[in-house]
């Protein structure tokens, strides 16, 4: 009796199809993670410029009013505006 060639083909078939699934899904993943990762990254750096754009004005609030260019009331209602 001799061994069948066609018919051993279809099991690496099979094996062939599920690692190729898997290779697409952990494409797909490290796409995914990247742009999670560099969306979050985006957040932080605007977040901490935001934190020193509020003290830079605070300064400049500071300064006008030191200068008698506003009053204490329009200081107060800057600086209550720029902290909320």
């Amino acid at each position: 009796m001799m061994f069948d060639w066609s018919s051993a083909g279809w099991g690496w078939m099979i094996f062939g199809g599920i690692f190729m699934v898997i290779f697409w899904c952990a494409i797909i993943g490290v796409i995914i993670w990247g742009i999670i990762h560099l969306t979050k990254k985006g957040q932080t750096a605007s977040s901490v410029s935001s934190a020193t754009n509020k003290t830079h004005y605070m300064e400049i609030l500071k300064e006008r009013y030191a200068k008698g260019e506003i009053t204490k009331e329009e200081f107060d209602q800057m600086k209550k505006d720029l902290l909320s």
